[in-house]
């Protein structure tokens, strides 16, 4: 029983004692100012924000991005949305409203499908530059919508998608 206790009281001062000859090997003094200034860090953040919103109002030039792709391309990119969007003429709603002919027609619009009250209140015509703002990250473009999907970083993928969503309907957008 001594030998164990022995043992306990032993482990507990060897524990401690490398705990105190490493605080003073590794000494490291407190610095006087926090590294991360709380003031700094939120107006970063306000500026990235800002940043954020005005590169996804200013949709770029998606009409020049039409040349440097094509439908068959679209046609692979869309395969993200179809576990949510069916594309076909006579498609199904499914998690989300069926997409054949969206570009054209008013967001919210699609009678058989119940959209968020944001998607209904945002209410615009899917133009080619509609289109490509909110598939940058639709829950930044229109604030409350339902879609989940984090969005399409890279210009060339929105492209394509809303080149393979125009040549899927009865009346495309005309490119120019």
């Amino acid at each position: 029983m001594n030998k164990i206790i022995v043992s306990i009281v032993f482990a507990v001062v060897l524990v401690f004692g490398i705990n105190k000859i490493t605080d003073s090997i590794y000494y490291v003094e407190k610095p006087e100012k926090s590294a991360y200034q709380i003031d700094a860090m939120v107006s970063l953040a306000e500026n990235t924000l800002s940043e954020t919103n005005s590169s996804i109002s200013e949709s770029g030039n998606i009409m020049a991005l039409f040349a440097s792709t094509n439908t068959s391309e679209g046609a692979k990119i869309f395969k993200k949305c179809a576990a949510c969007h069916s594309i076909a003429q006579s498609g199904a709603n499914k998690i989300g409203p069926a997409l054949w002919g969206v570009l054209g027609r008013n967001a919210g619009s699609f009678p058989e499908y119940k959209y968020s009250k944001a998607m209904v209140a945002h209410g615009k015509v899917w133009s080619f530059e509609e289109m490509n703002s909110f598939l940058i990250k639709p829950k930044d473009w229109v604030k409350g919508t339902k879609m989940s999907f984090a969005g399409l970083r890279k210009e060339k993928d929105r492209a394509a998608v809303i080149l393979y969503m125009n040549e899927n309907g009865d009346n495309p957008l005309p490119i120019n």
